[in-house]
């Protein structure tokens, strides 16, 4: 049998660890990124369409119409359309103007119901540290996210509060 010629290359080899770790690195590196690109597009002033639908959550009526509600969803949707809200947009909360004995209301994005709540009442889904910031006035609503709350004043600018 003849004897080859030349040498076929051989692929380098590589510390399995440590290419282990030089993957890890860059996912973190591109997780950064994703986080720092969402932070900046939710920082973005909310649109007038998307202010007029939240604005509508306190008429009444909509805790047991869940068309209404699937509409004011779909306009959250369309407001952020190149980032997938669910799982990090747990919900809103705002000051109810329904009279006593409701306080706040909120719109659950898990759940994707409205609900009044009466002074002292929880609210669900990690809502409850938004109160404060929505009694407090001075913004028209509250975004609550996982990992903070995006207060929304009567003109769509956004002002992040850490939770």
């Amino acid at each position: 049998m003849p004897k080859p010629m030349l040498r076929q290359p051989q692929a380098p080899q590589t510390n399995t660890i440590l290419s282990a770790t030089q993957n890890q690195q860059q996912k973190q590196q591109t997780q950064q990124l994703d986080k720092m690109k969402l932070d900046r597009l939710l920082r973005k002033p909310r649109s007038k369409q998307y202010m007029d639908a939240l604005h509508r959550l306190d008429a009444g009526g909509h805790t047991h119409n869940q068309n209404k509600v699937n509409e004011i969803i779909d306009t959250i949707r369309n407001e952020f359309p190149e980032v997938e809200i669910h799982g990090i947009l747990l919900g809103y909360v705002s000051i109810c103007y329904l009279g006593k004995p409701y306080e706040v209301h909120t719109l659950d994005m898990t759940e994707q119901i409205i609900e009044h709540y009466k002074a002292g009442q929880m609210l669900p889904g990690g809502m409850e540290k938004a109160r404060s910031i929505a009694m407090r006035g001075g913004y028209d609503f509250i975004e609550v996210y996982v990992d903070c709350c995006r207060a929304i004043s009567s003109n769509g600018s956004v002002s992040v509060i850490s939770c």
